[in-house]
């Protein structure tokens, strides 16, 4: 979670967290304000932030620290995830670890819409109702359409659009809606 969210949650001005953790306010200000990384602060200052927040210094850290792997990879891995432990399980971990969010505010878009689209697709093939949380989300889509990289590998030999047209022709709605051309997320290997 970042600094200014733990902040907020607590209701905690830069002044204060200052005076309660023994970092100097300009050091707060620039980690608040991204002018300063955090991962490059001493572990003494994260500690103190931490111990002052009432978070781990990973919990403090971890955001930071985690890397966004491949697009192609993440799916894979969703795939092999909803696969592992069915769809409804995997409907309420989505939902209960808010992945969908998580993604969404460190601003990975294609993984937010890419769980919203699978969330939209399970609701709909199980006859469950649609969870709302993500309704202002469902308006939005990405900027550019996201095909299949096999697919685009295919039309780039082929050297024809054919590929991509029959991809989005036979693509699962609830992903097209956001932009992302998904044909299949049960038959993984």
């Amino acid at each position: 979670m970042l600094i200014k969210e733990i902040m907020d949650q607590k209701k905690l001005t830069k002044r204060e967290l200052s005076i309660l953790s023994g970092v100097p306010y300009s050091t707060i200000s620039d980690i608040v304000s991204s002018k300063a990384d955090i991962t490059k602060s001493s572990a003494d200052t994260v500690y103190r932030l931490a111990e002052a927040l009432g978070v781990t210094m990973e919990e403090l850290l971890a955001e930071h620290l985690e890397k966004r792997c491949d697009f192609e990879l993440f799916k894979s891995n969703v795939c092999h995830k909803l696969k592992e432990c069915g769809d409804v399980e995997y409907m309420i971990e989505i939902l209960e670890g808010d992945e969908i969010g998580i993604y969404y505010r460190r601003k990975w878009y294609p993984e937010a819409f890419y769980l919203l689209g699978l969330l939209d697709y399970l609701s709909r093939v199980n006859a469950i109702p649609v969870c709302t949380d993500y309704n202002a989300m469902r308006m939005q889509k990405l900027d550019k359409v996201i095909y299949p990289q096999s697919v685009r590998m295919m039309a780039a030999i082929k050297n024809s659009k054919e590929p991509l047209r029959q991809a989005r022709k036979e693509a699962i709605p609830e992903f097209l809606n956001y932009n992302i051309v998904e044909g299949e997320v049960r038959n993984v290997v």
